[in-house]
């Protein structure tokens, strides 16, 4: 089977950071769902994962957030069947889907929105998921199409880093909450534009000082953040904005340790959500992350949740991989960058 991958870590920039290469096709284990690819978004996570790998002789292949369709299933599988269509970010501990086939286990599926094609599907689990959880299980506010919804307090909730994927998954997400104002920072025309599309009340500048901006605009100061971008450069601030007893949530690793007494006179919480915890722990809670991508799908067939159009970059191979890596790793990205369909094309395969 054709994959993408790398034998150590190298800028996007160089020819080798991500090569073609011919591989043997995987088997599923019992829990197991064995996949044909057929289409694939790019995340800031594959960029991070990419930089770590080692130089050990060994070839890694990147990639979690796929859509495709079952071709084969592990023995103790129930609920899906071969010629499903699915779509999944899949575990950070294993190959990622970036290979004309992928292994995945089953519990971490959904199956595809009727209505939509592979290469949009490819571009919601993990955004889908990380808001998902960040939002509704992380920072508590109630999930769409649940009784919570009835008696949701009125609240203001900030996104940091709105035009992402993430951000702009989170945006859609909010929105169906009741009594719930959102506010979005951006720092370019195009994707403030972005942000107010989606639904946010009200955009701010991350790139000036949004506190300043909050108290000169008379927007209310807020209850949740969802720190999606620059947690170094930001956190001061937020800490500052957050109203007491509220909630941040950071989805992205600090590079130093912040400083959690300026959260102490709020009583202020900061909490964490990383999408591939339940895979690379194998909770005993990971069948959520299927059960999530199913009620996305349901939201998206009953027209609840419009999904935004991703940037398709082109087919699945190494080039074109490289040019999403480089457009991630220089954060100018709004919404996602998909790669759809393998091309018959000849197999470099790299150096060691």
């Amino acid at each position: 089977m054709k994959a993408i991958g790398a034998w150590r870590a190298l800028p996007a920039s160089e020819p080798q950071s991500l090569v073609d290469r011919d591989l043997p096709a995987p088997l599923p284990e019992a829990e197991d769902l064995l996949v044909r690819v057929e289409a694939i978004s790019v995340n800031p996570a594959d960029a991070r994962v990419r930089m770590r790998k080692v130089a050990d002789d060994t070839f890694a292949v990147f990639g979690w957030d796929v859509a495709g369709t079952v071709i084969d299933i592990g023995a103790e599988v129930t609920g899906f069947s071969p010629g499903d269509a699915v779509f999944y970010a899949g575990d950070l501990t294993r190959p990622g889907g970036n290979a004309e086939l992928h292994i995945v286990e089953a519990a971490l599926v959904g199956h595809r929105p009727k209505g939509l094609r592979a290469a949009h599907a490819a571009a919601l689990p993990l955004t889908a998921l990380t808001a998902w959880e960040a939002l509704f299980e992380r920072i508590g506010l109630p999930e769409p199409g649940g009784m919570a919804e009835i008696d949701a307090p009125a609240r203001t909730l900030l996104i940091v880093g709105g035009a992402g994927g993430v951000g702009s998954m989170a945006i859609q997400l909010a929105r169906m909450v009741p009594g719930l104002t959102i506010i979005a920072t951006a720092s370019r025309d195009q994707s403030r534009d972005w942000c107010l599309k989606l639904g946010a009340d009200a955009v701010i500048d991350h790139s000036g000082d949004m506190a300043a901006e909050l108290s000169a605009r008379d927007l209310p100061a807020p209850d949740l953040i969802l720190l999606a971008a620059d947690p170094d450069a930001h956190f001061p601030v937020l800490a500052t904005m957050l109203a007491p007893q509220g909630r941040i949530c950071c989805i992205v690793p600090f590079d130093t340790p912040p400083d959690m007494n300026l959260l102490m006179q709020k009583s202020a919480t900061l909490t964490w959500e990383f999408m591939f915890t339940r895979s690379m722990f194998a909770t005993p809670d990971r069948t959520r992350q299927g059960v999530i991508l199913n009620h996305v799908a349901t939201l998206i067939d009953d027209g609840r949740l419009p999904p935004a159009t991703p940037e398709i970059l082109g087919s699945i191979n190494a080039a074109n991989l490289r040019a999403a890596h480089s457009r991630i790793e220089g954060k100018r990205t709004i919404g996602k960058l998909v790669l759809a369909g393998f091309p018959p094309t000849t197999i470099n395969q790299g150096v060691s």
